[in-house]
């Protein structure tokens, strides 16, 4: 990264967040890493934009230390953190171009106006805002506002960026744009990005961790891949999409995973490393259709109820004749005729996906 700081660590320990009764954060500890893309996801509620404005500095924890590459900044006032924001409520200033909102935070660093006007051009390219330098917010779209706020929150090169949904007043086309903005910006600067959301798969494509919290605590942590194919729990497993669960009966462990019955049918699971337990969950894309019996795999039968087109993919939903319910999800130009509501088929699945819980 080319002058400004240098991208921070930061270090929570043991954050607790009580307002009277209510725990609104207990206990949290993680390290988040200089340079890293975290993302804090969990439902509203769960503590994770708490959680982030202790980051901020906007609110004090009630127990537990924050450290910024080792240093105590526990009591340490927001102003000073000197960390970027991009926060919903966070508006731009509506008396002032785009090219004062974010040469703002430069001139409150008295910065030389040769500096300042070199950092604001560079930041107005960056975030594909040329042209626009001389209009106000009110001029501007939805999609353009986000960039100039990220452009004024990256433009003094802080340590750590802070960002509160910052897309969730956007359209879904939109959305997809800025957090490709948002990713690139990422890897150009190599700052440390805390991103809040509660779009699972924003967080999966955005970040190099995902912290997953319910009820103010942290469930999980763990690349997007880790969480999504190994969740420690049946929270974060359904959290992060849809999911299949299937009791296994006379599991015994084998060399790389265990066995088991379901519904009568025998069922072998490839599972190096993983606790054995009778409760085996597996993700909906994860299975295929068959008309008849797969010579190979794990196999259970079923009958068609509901069948969803979603373009690319398809969606069935299927009763098995002990009555579980279960959702595959295939591509659409794999389906046939054969595939309709009503009738029987066979659903496989490879030894080697899926997760005990």
């Amino acid at each position: 990264m080319h002058g400004g700081h240098e991208a921070a660590e930061i270090t929570a320990a043991g954050i607790g967040k009580a307002y009277g009764d209510f725990h609104a954060l207990s206990d949290i500890s993680l390290t988040i890493g200089s340079g890293e893309f975290l993302t804090l996801l969990g439902p509203s509620g769960s503590g994770k934009s708490t959680f982030l404005m202790i980051l901020a500095g906007f609110e004090e924890p009630t127990s537990g230390k924050l450290h910024k590459d080792g240093l105590d900044i526990t009591r340490v006032p927001a102003e000073k953190r000197a960390f970027g924001m991009v926060f919903q409520g966070y508006a731009l200033f509506p008396h002032m171009t785009v090219e004062q909102n974010i040469a703002f935070p430069l001139k409150v660093q008295k910065r030389s106006a040769r500096d300042i006007k070199r950092r604001v051009d560079d930041m107005i390219a960056r975030v594909g805002l040329r042209g626009h330098e001389h209009k106000r917010p009110a001029g501007l779209s939805g999609g353009q506002q986000q960039r100039v706020a990220l452009a004024r929150a990256l433009v003094f090169e802080p340590s750590v960026l802070l960002l509160d949904e910052p897309f969730s007043a956007l359209d879904k086309n939109l959305r997809g744009a800025m957090q490709e903005e948002v990713r690139r910006l990422h890897q150009e600067t190599g700052t440390t990005f805390v991103f809040v959301t509660h779009d699972q798969s924003e967080a999966l494509a955005l970040s190099t961790r995902i912290g997953i919290f319910n009820q103010g605590r942290l469930q999980q942590i763990g690349t997007p891949k880790d969480v999504y194919e190994r969740p420690a729990n049946r929270f974060v497993a359904e959290f992060l999409g849809d999911v299949n669960f299937l009791s296994l009966s006379s599991v015994k462990p084998t060399d790389d995973g265990a066995e088991g019955l379901f519904e009568g049918r025998p069922m072998r699971i490839s599972a190096p490393g993983q606790a054995i337990s009778a409760q085996f969950a597996i993700r909906p894309e994860h299975m295929v259709l068959f008309e008849q019996a797969p010579r190979d795999g794990n196999m259970l039968q079923a009958t068609i109820g509901d069948v969803t087109y979603l373009g690319a993919e398809t969606r069935f939903s299927l009763k098995t004749p002990g009555g579980i319910d279960l959702v595959l999800q295939m591509p659409t130009r794999e389906v046939t005729g054969a595939f309709a509501p009503g009738r029987s088929v066979w659903a496989g699945w490879p030894a080697n996906q899926g997760f005990f819980l």
